[in-house]
């Protein structure tokens, strides 16, 4: 059974009081869910257009992997220092660079393959510099969200978050990609994918700064030192159970299933279960309709009231069913599987970034954020490195299977770790005043600084 429904206030508010819809009120929310739309729009092409190209420079599996390499290092590398920049500067102006720097490197990369002169080394570097733009990209993005929406419709501006992501970069985007590069060649898809850096640059710098919710965060001149910023932030995390929990649950649940799912789905499908392309093809739409509906539930009912305990369930659910990768026998039930993996997962995924953007000061929130993405996606280049490996020691089949029924256990494990629950039965302004006290609460005790 759902866990009932919460307003704002932490009362109970009526199913679909708000509706998923509401954030479109907001016109800086419309220009801020535009920008995002486009630049997914031209990353789900990109993502078939990379493949093709890498592919026709080296045709074999390891390149792909340098490439991987080399975009998330500094992706993971730099996120800390995007945080703290987003914590200190203007938000959309930090956005705007990581578009410049990202459209910046899709444009020389589209350049070069157009003159045929491009070379996997090079491919390599720009997609390092690209993964470098996310870094600043990411935790912008997650603070500035609460300052585009007020907070009674913060929940259905993350259900939008996620329903825009899946439709763009898992269905239309690929899709688009596909008959692009079919039509006009892979660099001036790559070029097209440019394109929407421009679009996504205007329309966050239409944003108007004096209708955002907390438009005062832009700092003067800090005093303190990037490193004491981060020590800040890394000092919130740490006194917070439910952050710093969270952060290490999903680490370890990454580690397990990240390689697994994304190296050896495809090999299965393909070569296990005898599919085609179009059957690959199916199961990843399948992903992108379940996280789309779940998205929609999500923003039409609004947020659980015992929030942690709705995403850990979530997240364990969604864990679990990368087993049912393993043991699907045919590409209908590996469809199966892969709708209700992102179902669950996003799901848990709204409610985390509502709660997180509610319970999180403003101030820290960039900071906050970029912890959340560089300790939770750390060891995603190990997972990808150990995959192969394992699959040969203990088969495809298996590895999958023990990833799921491994990376459930461990997730619902970390929801009993004292304290992690206790966002649960507090409300918002009530932290905000321990904070204000300078007390951070932690479980049952109470850390001074």
């Amino acid at each position: 059974m759902a866990p009932p429904l919460s307003g704002v206030d932490g009362s109970p508010s009526p199913a679909g009081a708000v509706g998923i819809f509401a954030p479109f009120r907001h016109l800086n929310f419309v220009l801020l869910w535009g920008a995002m739309a486009t630049s997914l729009l031209g990353d789900g092409l990109f993502l078939v257009a990379l493949a093709w190209q890498v592919y026709a420079l080296s045709n074999g599996p390891g390149a792909m992997g340098i490439v991987g390499v080399a975009m998330t290092v500094p992706h993971i590398l730099g996120l800390l220092l995007g945080g703290v920049l987003s914590d200190r500067l203007e938000r959309r102006k930090l956005m705007v660079l990581a578009d410049v720097v990202r459209g910046a490197a899709m444009g020389a990369m589209g350049v070069l393959s157009i003159t045929g002169v491009l070379q996997l080394w090079q491919v390599a570097a720009l997609m390092a510099v690209y993964g470098a733009g996310n870094a600043l990209f990411s935790p912008a993005f997650d603070a500035l969200v609460p300052d585009v929406v007020p907070p009674d419709v913060l929940t259905q501006a993350n259900a939008v978050d996620q329903f825009v992501r899946p439709a763009a970069l898992r269905l239309i985007g690929p899709a688009i990609g596909g008959w692009l590069i079919a039509v006009l060649g892979i660099g001036p898809a790559i070029l097209i994918n440019a394109g929407t850096f421009l679009v996504s640059i205007v329309l966050v710098l239409s944003l108007d700064r004096y209708q955002l919710i907390s438009h005062h965060h832009e700092p003067d001149a800090p005093s303190e030192s990037v490193l004491a910023a981060l020590k800040e932030g890394f000092w919130f995390v740490r006194h917070h159970v439910w952050l710093w929990g969270t952060f290490l649950a999903a680490t370890f649940a990454y580690l397990l299933f990240m390689g697994p799912t994304e190296v050896l789905l495809p090999f299965v499908v393909r070569n296990l279960m005898h599919g085609s392309a179009l059957n690959l093809g199916f199961v990843f739409a399948s992903s992108g309709v379940g996280a789309i509906g779940a998205a929609v539930i999500v923003g039409r009912h609004g947020l659980p009231r015992r929030h942690m305990t709705f995403i850990y369930i979530a997240w364990t659910a969604s864990t679990m069913c990368v087993a049912g990768y393993g043991l699907a026998r045919c590409p209908w039930q590996a469809m199966v599987a892969s709708f209700a993996f992102n179902l669950f997962e996003t799901a848990g995924t709204v409610v985390w970034l509502t709660t997180k953007q509610r319970y999180v000061p403003r101030a820290l929130l960039g900071r906050v954020s970029s912890f959340d993405w560089f300790i939770s996606i750390s060891l995603v280049p190990v997972s990808f490195a150990l995959t192969g490996p394992v699959a040969a020691v203990f088969g495809v089949r298996a590895t999958l299977v023990g990833a799921g029924v491994l990376g459930s256990a461990i997730t619902l494990a970390f929801l009993f770790l004292p304290g992690m629950r206790h966002v649960d039965t507090t409300h918002p302004a009530s932290m905000a005043l321990s904070e204000q006290n300078g007390e951070f609460i932690n479980g049952a005790a109470l850390v001074r600084r």
